[in-house]
């Protein structure tokens, strides 16, 4: 087995803010592992910097991989090995899992979905498409600009997050919104006032990580018992093992392939969450359609879908899965196995 990896600079549509800040383009980090009967796997990185990880970091933990020791005919054995190698480094190994899985599909001439027993339902499924922080200008462009898509998500956690959702109303009076706040309400008082606001308006669907992931569980639960709306865990959310905290303090979890460490993680954190009774969302970063198309194989295992993240940048370089109109569908992919994933011409 080979290993390459490369850097990719993806270049955002609009300025990207979210409560922790701003960006207008990102880096993520593909991987290419290769057998010698031919067989190619793909994967990608995309760092997160709110836990310490950065494209030099998943470069620096792939250089320590032997790749030799990766194999496409025993995934689990591949990730006990990358496991062993250093703790943490999730969106790297994300990226090695997403490839192993590829691989291993194309092998047995099938796409992820089937290679993991979920099935696919196409254009069954709906992904929101995110509004970041901006003037209230901005984002009755950003909302008028996103018209197709039948739900938002909307980040807040400013000062301004009353003129920005009045500016996204004003631009959608009552398309379905879910709220993110990315741990911006440091206080139960304060996040509950917030959420009081929101609820008053009755398109609004859940709250996103309402408060900071360290908070007191007991402020968690105080929240959830009061809240009048649902709220879902995501930098509360990163393994199965978490699942116990996150069904005393929230109602859903956020699971992302980054957090997870790739497929596999992703798969059985959203198994553990759904027999624990919690609603479930796949979400993501900014990411090209590999690792985008890589959470939709999950799409059977979620109630809620948040993979847009390749849909806010104007280069990205793959063709997957796709979302006219916010409805999934791999109909349209250039490949029947694996991810479904192929390099734009």
């Amino acid at each position: 087995m080979k290993l390459r990896v490369w850097r990719q600079t993806l270049h955002l549509t609009y300025t990207w803010t979210i409560a922790r800040g701003s960006a207008n383009e990102a880096q993520v980090v593909l991987a290419e592992l290769s057998d010698p009967d031919g067989t190619v796997g793909l994967g990608e990185a995309s760092p997160i910097a709110r836990y310490a990880e950065s494209v030099e970091s998943v470069e620096a933990f792939c250089r320590q991989v032997d790749a030799a020791r990766l194999s496409f005919g025993d995934v689990a054995a591949s990730m006990n090995y990358l496991d062993a190698l250093a703790p943490g480094n999730m969106s790297a190994k994300c990226a090695l899992n997403v490839a192993l899985l590829d691989g291993a599909a194309r092998r047995a001439k099938q796409p992820i979905y089937e290679f993991l027993g979920l099935g696919f339902r196409d254009r069954h499924h709906v992904t929101s498409f995110s509004i970041g922080i901006d003037t209230p200008e901005m984002i009755r462009k950003k909302v008028l600009a996103a018209a197709d898509y039948p739900v938002l998500k909307l980040k807040v956690g400013v000062p301004d997050d009353k003129a920005i959702m009045a500016a996204l109303r004003e631009a959608a009076p009552e398309k379905p919104v879910r709220v993110d706040a990315n741990e911006a309400w440091k206080t139960k008082e304060t996040a509950l006032e917030n959420i009081e606001r929101l609820a008053k308006d009755p398109h609004i669907q859940f709250i996103e990580q309402p408060m900071p992931d360290v908070s007191d569980p007991k402020d968690l639960v105080w929240l959830k018992e009061r809240s009048p709306l649902p709220l879902f865990a995501d930098e509360s959310y990163h393994h199965a093992k978490d699942v116990a905290h996150c069904a005393e303090c929230f109602h859903g979890v956020n699971v992302k392939l980054a957090k997870t460490g790739g497929i596999s993680g992703g798969f059985e954190a959203l198994k553990a969450a759904r027999k624990t009774g919690l609603k479930t969302m796949i979400g993501c970063m900014i990411e090209t359609s590999v690792l985008i198309s890589a959470a939709a194989h999950l799409a059977e295992l979620c109630d809620f879908l948040d993979i847009d993240g390749n849909l806010l940048i104007s280069d990205d370089p793959y063709l997957g899965v796709s979302a006219a109109q916010g409805i999934l569908s791999f109909a349209g992919a250039p490949e029947k196995t694996g991810l479904r994933v192929r390099v734009r011409a």
